[in-house]
């Protein structure tokens, strides 16, 4: 980088510029020279550019703009994204399509409620944006994309982390919306002209060498499609050891699921990580010897070497028609996405009671509550009892980012909270927020965990129908870590934040 003595070294990062000066240059000119405005003030505009000698590139945009241009140094890096924060993603892509007429011809097709579907989404603009979009959702480590219409607007968020944060996106983009969705629904092979129904479909793409599935749900609503796009990375697939669980609950689960017979059940909200830990389990016995069955709704991730099924409600294709045909094809072990009904787990249970291993999930809060939401699905104590094995609840808490965490003094109101009065052998940390965690102090994610494992104890009280939170003190008397207990760990080890876990956790 060339930088003379009389030029000043900025970092935008520490400015805030109001939109009266970023729009001093358009997006296309700001994205094509790799300049950022900071300052207006008698006729001259003060811009960063990484090499502030170039004199032609400033002579251009003296010249485009009639204005005098003096400029400071910046690294090419922050100006990048101060022209993707200001501008908005894919700014200079929007601009071009306005530029080229295209906005003029397709708002009379909208007042009229007509449009030239293919047209719109096959023009190469509209490609761009919707690949940009992708692409900077990939690369902020995103798990789902959120195009949300509204009255007036289009809105962009991404789930980064559990969380939900807003994509600067350029305003003017509310009038390519439609044209968005088709060009979404192509890609994922979906009908383009039905907009009053659900659908669901799949992409694959590649971003950077790394081939990524998507899974796109479009919703019908007031204002036009919604749109939420699960990002599926295969390299994502975690094994026992990468889940966060401690040694000794590796031991324990894998005594587990090398039982010849019974039912695992992992419990959680969605989003939980439900699903990787399944994935995780059934990695780990896969081999030749085994024939291992699945039925999902959805399939998220192909794994090699499983027979995996996609649930089809339409043609009648659910979980309990599923496992009935399952079992004529001599399966070792099974899988079952969700129990949801009483149908699905009598059956569930059946399977398991007749010699087979069976993992399925629940949405309960603790491990405690998959005894009760058995019980008042209908199935008889005596059924639970026999064939459950253990139930497994878990949580994700984010993970301090590395780069920024700083040790603290512990508050005396949260180690209440946690039911301790101080830490030993354990140092806290906190979540500054760093560029590297983008300001959020997080950066990736671990989980939690509780098991409740079926002792003769446990499963008497089954029998007997007692309270989830009867259950839960005793098996807390029999050893059981609970949730926050786990957390508690992983605080202690400086993985996470005390309001991060209690964010995650119910009261215990």
């Amino acid at each position: 980088m060339l930088v003379s003595k009389s030029t000043p070294f900025i970092k935008l990062k520490n400015l805030k510029i109001k939109p009266d000066i970023f729009e001093k240059i358009p997006a296309k000119v700001a994205c094509h020279y790799k300049v950022m405005p900071i300052k207006f003030e008698k006729n001259t505009l003060i811009v960063a550019i990484e090499d502030p000698l170039n004199l032609m590139v400033l002579d251009d945009i003296s010249l485009f703009l009639g204005f005098k241009i003096v400029p400071v140094c910046a690294s090419l890096s922050d100006i990048l994204e101060a022209i993707k924060e200001y501008y908005g993603l894919g700014a200079e892509t929007i601009e071009e399509i306005i530029g080229a007429g295209d906005m003029d011809k397709d708002l009379p097709a909208q007042k009229a409620g007509i449009e030239n579907i293919d047209e719109m989404a096959q023009d190469a603009s509209v490609v761009k944006f919707v690949n940009q979009m992708l692409a900077q959702a990939v690369k902020d480590d995103a798990t789902d994309i959120h195009i949300e219409p509204y009255e007036n607007e289009l809105r962009a968020r991404y789930r980064v982390d559990g969380i939900l944060y807003d994509v600067a996106i350029p305003q003017n983009i509310t009038y390519f919306k439609s044209a968005i969705v088709s060009r979404i629904k192509i890609m994922a092979d979906l009908d383009i002209a039905e907009r009053r129904l659900p659908q669901d479909g799949r992409i694959k793409i590649k971003v950077s060498g790394q081939e990524i599935d998507l899974r796109v749900s479009i919703l019908p609503t007031q204002f036009g499609e919604s749109i939420d796009i699960r990002i599926l990375i295969s390299s994502m697939l975690y094994s026992l050891e990468n889940l966060g669980l401690s040694p000794a609950d590796i031991e324990l689960l894998e005594k587990l699921i090398k039982k010849p017979h019974g039912i695992i059940f992992i419990t959680g909200p969605t989003g939980g990580g439900k699903t990787t830990t399944l994935y995780a389990c059934l990695s780990k016995i896969n081999n030749k010897d085994k024939k291992i069955i699945t039925i999902e709704d959805p399939i998220e991730y192909q794994l090699k070497g499983i027979t995996q099924i996609q649930v089809h409600p339409k043609i009648r294709l659910d979980f309990a028609a599923g496992l009935r045909s399952m079992l004529r094809h001599d399966p070792d072990i099974m899988m079952v996405g969700e129990v949801r009904d009483f149908e699905t787990a009598e059956i569930t249970i059946r399977v398991a009671l007749t010699g087979h291993l069976v993992f399925s999930t629940l949405h309960t809060n603790d491990a405690a509550g998959g005894v009760t939401r058995l019980l008042d699905m209908g199935v008889e104590p005596y059924l639970v009892a026999s064939s459950v094995e253990c139930f497994i609840a878990q949580r994700l808490v984010r993970v301090i980012c590395p780069d920024c965490k700083t040790r603290i003094g512990p508050n005396e109101e949260i180690l209440k909270e946690f039911g301790i009065d101080n830490i030993d052998n354990g140092k806290i940390y906190e979540a500054k927020g760093c560029k590297s965690c983008k300001f959020t102090g997080y950066k990736g994610r671990t989980a939690i965990y509780e098991f409740l494992i079926m002792k003769d104890e446990i499963r008497e009280m089954v029998l007997n129908r007692s309270s989830s939170s009867e259950i839960k003190n005793k098996a807390l008397e029999l050893g059981m870590r609970t949730l926050r207990m786990d957390g508690l760990k992983k605080i202690k080890k400086g993985l996470t934040t005390f309001n991060e876990v209690i964010r995650v956790t119910k009261e215990d």
